[in-house]
């Protein structure tokens, strides 16, 4: 079992920045593949970034490449996701997900999910 914390959302104005944090717990939780992916009211969970167990790989969606950075640290079983340039559009429920075998933008494919973190950007 892995648990999962996010913490950094909040509200914010167009042009902003935020930084999200996802805590990870339990057994061997630095071995997860991690994503990040966001709802909005009414609209199904989308993707918006991965990362690799090593790091070494990252992935991003169209509509937040160059202006997201997902990163982790995993000496402290952190991962994180640098947000600027920060648009209306960019307002949900952000979540982390853990995977232990793939990187992907499918939801479906995830273990392990937080409970989300509120996003709202003022225009």
């Amino acid at each position: 079992q892995v648990q999962l914390v996010e913490s950094g959302g909040g509200l914010v104005q167009a042009g902003g920045s935020l930084k999200l944090s996802c805590v990870a717990s339990g057994r061997t939780s630095s071995g997860y593949h991690m994503g990040w992916f966001r709802q909005a009211p009414g609209k199904e969970r989308e993707f918006v970034a991965t990362i690799s167990r090593s790091a070494g790989i990252t992935r991003y969606a169209d509509s937040v490449k160059g202006r997201f950075t997902i990163s982790r640290d995993n000496a402290k079983n952190t991962v994180y996701l640098q947000m600027n340039s920060l648009k209306s559009e960019d307002t949900a429920v952000y979540y982390c997900a853990a995977d232990l075998t793939r990187y992907g933008s499918n939801p479906g494919e995830y273990d392990y999910w937080g409970q989300g973190t509120q996003v709202t950007v003022s225009s």
